[in-house]
């Protein structure tokens, strides 16, 4: 069932890169396309900035960002300038070779995180994989580990392959896959005790901790910080018994959070992370990086066939160099700052739906209550009527994840819209 509405049956003129006419119809699409997802009934045909038009006209002020991936919005000049010169010189090769963009995207990561090796996939949930491999392989070759253990959250999110919907600490997401993959235990987010507590009762026999796999921020788990005393607690942890702290920042990093890493945010710093999602801009790529201490994977253990071809490098390095620019961090802090202040005074009007605002930088959420009246997909689906697009992070979160590039007026616009939305569900 589609979440907002029964789709058209009527068929869309799109226009098409050859300048030729796309006849699009919904039915056709459903008929053909595995549903996976529970789509909205919008086809999004073109964008720009923090702007998207669906295939009618309608326009829509976008704080989705392709869920925290558009980091400089729809058809921005320099992204459009490093795709277009990329694909016209040199899209892919195989890693068999030297590829020059691949190794200065890898030196520019190296030179902005406490990283000293990347590897390159195309997406979160194949560079979280490779944390795993990282890891597993780590326990067995250099803490001789038989059967390792990783430490995760409940809440969290780490990807859809096999592995990492395991290491996922929502059990809504394992049904109907197991049997899952073995060596993951799940703990609560920031609660220090109950973190000690699984570390003392899986450490015997065979079965030790080799790494603990953490979100700075989580965000399909609800939008929930990171505690930094509780982080603070963790890095002493793993130096104490020798265990890899692992960061997933494919939704957190890349300036999300008004810094780099989310793992900034927190004074430490993680012997391994991730990153995919804002890295590309929209383009796929993903990243796994590491200390030089724990890179120990050789030729053979681990590889992508369009990991860190020299297009999606290409455009990805066009991405943090932008990162760099002046004052572009700064815009991420001051309209994060005004987006929870805009949501703490509309939460402030609405005390019997609203429980809290919390977030970093331009990763945000609205907080309902258990007992609210309304859901976040209700709020949702109203926002698209009013123009505003957004997107839930569980059934009582709504998360706003603008472009990086957002502007103080389109925060205040899409403060008004919520307003409007929420006027009209409560009072109805």
């Amino acid at each position: 069932m589609n979440p907002v509405a029964t789709v058209p049956n009527s068929s869309l003129t799109v226009p098409n890169h050859s300048g030729l006419e796309l006849v699009f119809s919904y039915s056709d699409f459903d008929a053909h396309v595995m549903s996976t997802y529970g789509r909205f009934p919008l086809a999004i045909v073109r964008g720009d900035g923090c702007r998207l038009w669906d295939a009618e006209g309608t326009e829509y002020l976008d704080f989705v960002a392709g869920i925290a991936t558009c980091t400089l919005g729809h058809a921005h000049p320099k992204l459009v300038a490093a795709v277009t010169h990329q694909i016209s010189t040199l899209h892919h090769v195989s890693n068999l070779y030297y590829i020059p963009q691949q190794g200065e995207l890898a030196k520019w990561l190296v030179g902005h995180s406490c990283a000293d090796r990347v590897f390159f996939c195309n997406s979160g949930a194949e560079a979280n994989e490779g944390a795993i491999k990282l890891a597993r392989k780590y326990a067995h070759t250099v803490l001789n580990i038989s059967h390792p253990i990783i430490i995760t959250a409940q809440s969290s999110f780490h990807g859809r392959t096999l592995a990492t919907v395991t290491a996922t600490g929502q059990p809504k997401y394992h049904q109907h896959f197991q049997p899952l993959v073995p060596g993951f235990y799940y703990v609560p987010y920031n609660d220090i005790d109950a973190l000690e507590q699984a570390i003392a009762l899986l450490d015997h026999d065979e079965r030790q901790v080799a790494a603990i796999m953490l979100e700075a921020l989580q965000g399909e788990g609800g939008v929930r910080p990171g505690n930094i005393n509780y982080f603070q607690r963790v890095r002493q942890l793993c130096d104490h018994y020798g265990i890899l702290l692992i960061m997933d920042e494919v939704q957190v990093g890349i300036g999300r959070t008004g810094q780099l890493w989310g793992y900034e945010h927190l004074n430490i710093e993680p012997d391994i992370f991730t990153s995919a999602k804002g890295l590309g801009g929209g383009i796929p790529i993903g990243a796994l990086l590491c200390k030089e201490f724990c890179d120990i994977f050789q030729p053979g253990d681990h590889a992508s066939t369009f990991g860190g071809n020299p297009f999606a490098c290409g455009v990805a390095l066009s991405v943090c160099q932008c990162l760099e620019e002046p004052n572009f961090l700064v815009n991420v802090i001051q309209r994060g700052e005004q987006l929870r202040s805009g949501l703490e005074v509309i939460a402030s009007r609405y005390p019997k739906e609203i429980s809290e605002v919390r977030g970093w930088g331009l990763m945000n959420g609205l907080v309902l209550r258990d007992d609210s009246p309304v859901t976040s997909m209700e709020i949702v689906k109203g926002a698209i009527h009013q123009g505003l697009l957004t997107v839930p992070a569980g059934p009582k979160v709504v998360r706003f994840v603008p472009p990086l590039i957002v502007t103080a007026d389109e925060i205040d616009r899409a403060l008004q819209l919520l307003s409007l939305t929420l006027a009209k569900l409560v009072v109805e």
